[in-house]
């Protein structure tokens, strides 16, 4: 029982800051209004381990790739605890398990990142309904339009309905999917 609460704790925790890093990451990169609330808050939460990063890991192309980094280590992080935690034996393999490791943490962050997606075009689209005008309109208007933009080039509104978000979210579903089979396929090589 202690177990399952160190892993929750861990999980929790340590989930919560590499998700504020990803979205960090992406408001960054989606171009967020910086004076957004909610943008200032993951600022706030994030900058004590961005900026000593960002001395040795620099940003490409217009990316914070520290913050990525940084949310991917984290998620690292969470997979080799709870591994440990339930008596995986790293001894035998060290430098396999750490990559197979490392490249469920990317799964991670691949899954993570569609997630957030999903959530953000099901607040917009819910708000849109609701109060178009609200404080948050802005951010998941900026945040969103990248991805509702390729459906709404092809489709035009039916009846004024734009139909771009399902368009979205029925391919997320099936990115879902096709992680956690990768997910499994990998995990499978641990044990």
């Amino acid at each position: 029982m202690s177990n399952q609460i160190l892993v929750f704790l861990l999980d929790t925790i340590l989930g919560l800051l590499s998700l504020a890093l990803l979205l960090r990451f992406y408001f960054q990169l989606l171009r967020v209004p910086y004076y957004h609330a909610v943008s200032q808050f993951l600022i706030a939460v994030t900058d004590f381990i961005v900026r000593p990063v960002r001395r040795v890991i620099p940003g490409w192309a217009g990316m914070d790739i520290a913050t990525l980094v940084l949310s991917w280590v984290l998620e690292c992080i969470i997979l080799a605890s709870v591994l440990t935690i339930q008596d995986y034996d790293f001894g035998s393999n060290i430098v396999f398990a750490l990559g197979v490791v490392g490249l469920l943490g990317m799964i991670e962050i691949i899954k993570t990142t569609l997630y957030i997606v999903l959530i953000m075009i099901i607040m917009q689209a819910v708000l849109s309904w609701i109060n178009p005008h609200s404080p948050m309109a802005p951010l998941l208007d900026s945040f969103t339009r990248p991805f509702l933009a390729v459906f709404r080039r092809r489709i035009p509104p039916i009846a004024n309905v734009d139909l771009s978000p399902l368009f979205v979210l029925i391919l997320i579903q099936v990115f879902l999917m096709i992680v956690a089979g990768v997910h499994q396929e990998i995990r499978s090589m641990l044990f």
